[in-house]
């Protein structure tokens, strides 16, 4: 019998994951079925329960229901009880529904894939919502120098800071705290590139051969991606590689085998570049 999987989202319409999923199972041979549904505000953990007793393997969870996901699982992994959101759910042999968030090792990956080292490097963070918390565990077990949370409320970036700080040196500080420092990787985790917007950013940020890297992905480069480049970052890359990272992270949770991401990054790079 063909195994059931589905992403659970509201909105759902946009999202890439069935097309990536198929293209995992095609790749390693796994006979499995991936759908996406749109589930009503209120009625996750209804939907949730009725996907696993119809005999569902697994769901990935995207907005608005990571906290609700992190509720629902019987057992988190460590990365999902530190970030406090889930976006992966399984089912084990034991019947146990187990919660993951594979979004910040996912995006580790990718930059491992880019030749990006994180190891000993100064790192800035944009932002202090959940991207940027889903990502902090996986960015530390890399040891960093020291990673720098910025953002527009302080409050959000201080108690995030203090949230990590037993995992390496974190602080928060204010984008006007920013003017004088220079980094070797910024990480833009705020929304902002969507809306066109970009956080008031001072100039010289950047540290020689320094990278720039966005949650954030579309068919054109984001707002982050064109400051990056004018204020001559040596690498650009946006989150179109996070999201099948994380992707990948989740398969090998359910199926035990890893599948290859570059074909897939290159063949919805093709996808996005036809839209124009």
């Amino acid at each position: 019998m063909t195994d059931q999987y589905a992403v659970f989202g509201n909105p759902i319409n946009h999202s890439k994951s069935p097309a990536i999923h198929r293209q995992f199972a095609e790749q390693t041979g796994q006979d499995l079925h991936y759908a996406k549904q749109l589930v009503a505000t209120d009625e996750f953990v209804k939907a949730a329960h009725e996907f696993f007793k119809q005999g569902g393997k697994g769901l990935n969870i995207t907005v608005p229901f990571k906290i609700e996901a992190f509720n629902f699982a019987q057992q988190l992994t460590p990365r999902a009880l530190r970030a406090g959101a889930v976006n992966t759910l399984a089912i084990q042999a034991d019947g146990i529904i187990l919660g993951d968030n594979t979004d910040g090792i996912g995006m580790v990956h990718d930059m491992h894939n880019l030749g990006w080292e994180l190891e000993g490097k100064r790192i800035l963070i944009l932002g202090a919502g959940g991207a940027v918390r889903g990502i902090l565990q996986p960015v530390l077990a890399e040891h960093p120098a020291q990673v720098i949370i910025a953002n527009r409320t302080f409050a959000k970036a201080e108690e995030l800071a203090a949230h990590f700080q037993d995992l390496g040196d974190v602080q928060a500080k204010s984008f006007e705290q920013l003017d004088g420092e220079q980094f070797d990787i910024i990480i833009n985790g705020t929304s902002a590139s969507l809306s066109g917007d970009l956080p008031p950013l001072p100039e010289n940020l950047l540290n020689t051969n320094a990278a720039c890297y966005d949650l954030m992905y579309g068919a054109e480069p984001t707002v982050f991606m064109q400051w990056a480049q004018q204020q001559g970052a040596a690498k650009i890359a946006d989150g179109l590689g996070m999201l099948i990272g994380q992707a990948a992270e989740a398969f090998y949770l359910w199926r035990q085998i890893r599948p290859e991401v570059v074909p897939v990054i290159m063949a919805l790079r093709r996808q996005l570049n036809e839209k124009k």
